[in-house]
């Protein structure tokens, strides 16, 4: 796992620029991000001038066209670098990686308009962004959301609410799914809510297992004034704008996984030639040796998949959907595993929070659940294969 050690390096295979950035990834993530997980965490602290030196190095418009600020990277290239921010602190890498989906919307299908409105700002995350299509009722069901918008004159009048939303009241952009027409996806649209906008409020901050250094709360919509400018592509669109946006938050969320599951081996590995028992190190024990072994074989598997989907979804591959869903579902899980297993590997210590393995597991336990269940995954990966014809 570790490239200056000779092991499975997680720069095989890729070139030299990518290289240049996974490092800079990484040391950033030594650097300023590490040194403060636990406090963040501890104290639910929402980084914003940490998040901002990353936006620096072109990490709030990875995958942004350059014209509007961004980095102009690749999925692949995206991946890298958020599997490497994660190791310094997987909650706020996520947040960073919902916050790059939401300016990749814009970007992608926003209009020349709202492009050079909302992306600069957030390329350097001066403005940050979240993202709202679950609501109380509709999670999994997404197609079923119940907030509306009604066309008044040069406004749509947006009443509903959205709940689990990351970033929610700290943010200052809302990517927003609404009902404009009839019941199913072809009635949603996507509008840009701007913070301050009257209507606009929030719920309590949730106290959450892990994702302590991103705010999550309620965002709720009453007689919300929002202008028809303001809304990214055609009406009925939006469905499709919310799951191509998530094409790309699964791969991202997943990268994060990876990024937690390659800082527990080392920890694990770390641990296992320190820790004595029974008069030797735990690294002679061989049952812990196989473990260690299993969980390095399935972070360089997990890494292989999720980079392969990212290829997929740079090529618009029409295999892309299901290798995305594969990808999460199986490195999400798997990734959890790992943590989880280097965290037993460290005994009754890895239940201790002066320990960062712990953290690591309750941070991606969430992973499991959000950008769509893993239960959602296997639901479009099956669909996928029973309808292919032949």
């Amino acid at each position: 796992m570790d490239v200056k050690k000779g092991r499975v390096s997680s720069a095989h295979g890729l070139s030299d620029e990518q290289k240049e950035f996974q490092k800079m990834a990484f040391d950033f993530a030594a650097h300023e991000m590490s040194p403060h997980m636990a406090e963040w965490d501890e104290k639910e602290i929402f980084p914003v001038e940490t998040m901002r030196k990353a936006a620096q190095l072109g990490f709030g418009g990875i995958y942004v066209q350059p014209e509007v600020g961004g980095s102009g990277l690749s999925r692949l290239d995206t991946s890298v670098i958020f599997e490497a921010l994660s190791t310094g602190c997987v909650s706020t890498t996520a947040y960073i990686s919902i916050h790059n989906m939401c300016n990749w919307m814009i970007d992608t299908f926003g209009n020349t308009e709202q492009r050079e409105k909302f992306c600069p700002e957030l390329c350097t995350m001066d403005k940050f962004a979240s993202y709202c299509l679950t609501e109380p009722g509709s999670g999994s069901d997404a197609a079923s959301l119940l907030t509306t918008a009604k066309l008044e004159g040069h406004h749509y009048i947006l009443n509903g609410s959205k709940a689990f939303i990351s970033g929610g009241g700290d943010t200052d952009v809302y990517i927003v799914m609404c009902r404009t027409g009839g019941k199913g996806p072809k009635g949603i649209s996507c509008v840009v809510v701007e913070k301050d906008t009257p209507g606009l409020s929030f719920g309590k901050k949730e106290k959450k297992v892990g994702w302590n250094s991103q705010p999550t709360r309620a965002v709720i919509l009453e007689d919300c004034h929002v202008p028809v400018t303001n809304r990214l592509g055609q009406e009925g669109q939006g469905f499709n704008i919310a799951m191509r946006g998530l094409n790309g938050g699964r791969i991202n969320i997943a990268s994060c996984s990876l990024g937690a599951a390659h800082a527990c081996v080392q920890l694990a590995r770390d641990h296992l030639l320190v820790r004595k028992q029974f008069g030797e190190a735990l690294s002679n024990n061989q049952f812990l040796q196989f473990k260690l072994a299993e969980m390095a074989t399935k972070l360089v598997a997990s890494r292989l998949l999720l980079r392969e989907a990212a290829v997929a979804l740079q090529e618009s591959r029409s295999d892309a959907v299901s290798l995305c869903s594969m990808a999460k579902l199986f490195v999400t899980d798997e990734c959890f595993n790992i943590c989880n297993q280097a965290l037993q590997m460290h005994g009754g210590y890895g239940y201790l929070k002066d320990y960062a393995v712990q953290q690591f597991v309750r941070d991606i336990r969430v992973h499991q659940i959000l950008e769509g269940t893993n239960e959602v995954m296997r639901m479009i990966i099956a669909r996928s294969l029973l309808s292919e014809s032949g």
